[in-house]
């Protein structure tokens, strides 16, 4: 290993609906109040990220992290159409002047699955008008952080919004049917298009992106052209849709295995994770090893992480997946930084608060953090810029 580029970032991520607390203006929040979705509870108080960042980020800079991902809330920054709000924004802004503060490069995500209820009640991303309405809200926000914010992830895993939201049907509006599957793809590519252009007409220099679910696939017993079709729509739209940025934001936690019928299961007697995923670390190097060969541009590890009860896997699981970026920087990929999922046990969509990706954990009954082992590990190897030799 010939060492990481200085100036990598080695960060850890959290979502302002996962964390924190009291976002009910968004789909997700109707979403999760509905008896008839598959929530198993809802996002409550979360754990009051929201009040508590200046903690929680100190946290993360004594751990020895440089660099945060964070998301801002759409429906706290536009709690109706066309009115937005100069003191919410204010509220992400200190979070950004925090993190700077600190020595943490702040990088902020403007859409992470959730969207306003007046957006969602017209259609949300079956509308190309929510593409148009993205893009006017990245504008007005990143105009008013431009210069407290040097990198921004337009849309996080819009494949994700996009499968889950209309194909699936796990994610609200629940509609379960692979053309509006296909419809919300390309609402969601238009608005990323959208929300680039906008973000370098408010911020000249402003490193701009995608972050994308992607998943290292593996083919079994000849499911080589059922994997393809199955990619297609899930990853290289996307991927084929990033030409010119900035970066590929790449957020990969296990694989996919594919048959001629289509997806299999876990490998038999694989080690699971609490989200049921096969504990496979080296998935990543799959993952950015496409990326940059299908994209052209630089890849920054947005997302990657576990889901453990027992902190020894987490350690374990970090540990592996740094040998397959390692290797991958080694081959002479560009990769800009290392982000962990997630810097806090939080919220898990619809599987709430049972699965632990935290590097911290949270007693929510008293908001009381508590730095995990691999915190620790993880920090250490930031503030070396690398695991030795």
């Amino acid at each position: 290993m010939s060492g990481y580029p200085n100036g990598f970032l080695w960060g850890t991520a959290t979502a302002a609906h996962q964390v924190e607390g009291g976002n009910w203006n968004n789909d997700w929040w109707a979403w999760e109040h509905n008896p008839m979705s598959p929530c198993v509870e809802p996002s409550g108080d979360a754990v009051d990220h929201y009040h508590r960042y200046r903690d929680d980020l100190k946290m993360l800079a004594d751990l020895g992290f440089n660099a945060y991902r964070f998301s801002l809330e759409w429906s706290r920054v536009e709690p109706e159409d066309g009115e937005f709000s100069h003191a919410q924004l204010d509220h992400y802004r200190r979070m950004a002047e925090t993190c700077r503060s600190l020595g943490i490069t702040p990088i902020v995500t403007l859409h992470h699955f959730t969207t306003p209820r007046w957006l969602a009640s017209r259609g949300g991303w079956s509308q190309m008008e929510t593409a148009e309405r993205f893009g006017s809200f990245a504008h007005w926000s990143i105009r008013g952080l431009a210069d407290v914010v040097d990198m921004v992830c337009t849309i996080n895993e819009p494949n994700i919004v996009a499968t889950h939201g209309y194909l699936t049907g796990l994610f609200p509006p629940g509609v379960r049917d692979p053309d509006a599957r296909e419809g919300a793809n390309q609402v969601l590519i238009d608005a990323h298009h959208r929300a680039v252009e906008a973000i370098r007409a408010a911020a000249p220099g402003c490193l701009v992106g995608m972050t994308l679910a992607m998943s290292e696939w593996t083919a079994v017993d000849g499911g080589e052209a059922m994997v393809e079709q199955l990619r297609r729509p899930m990853e290289d739209v996307f991927l084929e849709a990033v030409a010119g940025d900035d970066f590929i934001g790449v957020q990969t936690y296990s694989r996919n295995r594919v048959s001629p019928a289509g997806y299999l299961g876990p490998e038999d007697g694989a080690e699971l994770t609490l989200m049921g995923y096969e504990f496979r670390p080296r998935s990543l190097e799959a993952t950015i090893e496409r990326a940059a060969s299908v994209t052209g541009v630089p890849v920054y590890v947005t997302e990657n992480g576990v889901a453990a009860t027992d902190d020894r896997r987490r350690e374990a699981f970090i540990e592996q997946a740094l040998d397959g970026v390692e290797r991958c920087i080694d081959n002479g990929i560009d990769i800009l930084g290392y982000t962990y999922w997630s810097a806090l046990d939080n919220f898990e969509w619809v599987l709430g608060y049972g699965p632990t990706f935290g590097l911290i954990g949270v007693d929510r009954s008293t908001q009381r953090r508590s730095v995990k082992p691999s915190a620790r590990m993880l920090g250490h190897i930031a503030r070396s810029n690398g695991r030795g030799s």
